[in-house]
């Protein structure tokens, strides 16, 4: 059974930097695209940044040039480098894991890691 367990969240000042990871346990070979989406309180999940197997990337609007997300194969792991924080991106932020192999879909989800910004 395939895990994601985030952690690097914390409470940051407005332009300082964090990182999250998220770190995969289990086996699922059709896993082709990790990423990260965040909830703030009243507001709807939004979609922050996915990355594939062969390391192509994407990211929302709102955190291109202040967030990279990368991968270490060897650790299982995907990383969310977010630099220039701003209150607004204080959120929950869910590692996700999509598996789509022949016929078969999954989406796998952390339990998310809070991240705080104050002004």
């Amino acid at each position: 059974q395939v895990q994601l367990v985030e952690s690097g969240g914390g409470l940051v000042h407005a332009g300082g930097s964090l990182r999250l990871s998220c770190a995969v346990s289990g086996s699922d070979s059709n896993i082709n695209s990790m990423g990260w989406y965040r909830q703030a309180p009243g507001i709807q999940r939004e979609w922050v940044a996915g990355i594939t197997t062969r390391g192509d990337t994407n990211y929302a609007d709102f955190v291109k040039g202040r967030f990279t997300i990368s991968r270490d194969n060897a650790k299982n792991t995907v990383y969310l480098e977010m630099d220039n924080l701003q209150p607004s991106d204080t959120a929950n932020y869910t590692c996700y894991a999509v598996s789509h192999g022949l016929g078969t879909h999954r989406n796998y989800w952390g339990q998310g890691t809070q991240v705080t910004v104050s002004s």
